[in-house]
């Protein structure tokens, strides 16, 4: 089973960037769909963007549509979360999370194996 460990979280000011990273321990990295999630304190849990084993479909919750990218490199076993125009209702510990897919192009609908989080603040 794959274990994953997010790094690249910090403090930014708003308009600021960040790219965070989900490193995955197993050989079967390309046999998961992946996402990223956020919470932010007194909230629930929020599916922020998915991919698919492949790369080739994303998804994004409205709230960060057209600010972040998601993306993976099979190759190194890692997912990215590229975030811009980073605002302060980004505040949260983001996670990444996975789940094997049948299928190279799903987006899944739930997660099984998740990271143990990175904080993101932003300042305004």
């Amino acid at each position: 089973q794959e274990q994953l460990v997010e790094s690249g979280g910090g403090l930014v000011q708003a308009g600021g960037s960040l790219r965070l990273s989900c490193a995955a321990s197993g050989r079967t990295f390309s046999s998961y769909a992946m996402g990223w999630f956020r919470q932010a304190p007194g909230k629930e849990r929020e599916r922020v963007a998915a991919i698919s084993r492949s790369g080739t479909n994303t998804y994004y919750a409205d709230s960060v549509k057209g600010r972040f990218t998601i993306s993976r490199d099979n190759a190194k076993n890692t997912m990215y979360l590229q975030m811009n125009s980073l605002k302060p209702e980004d505040t949260a510990v983001y996670y990444c999370a996975a789940s094997i897919a049948l299928s190279s192009t799903m987006i899944a609908p739930g997660y099984h194996i998740w990271g143990q989080g990175t904080q993101v603040t932003v300042s305004s």
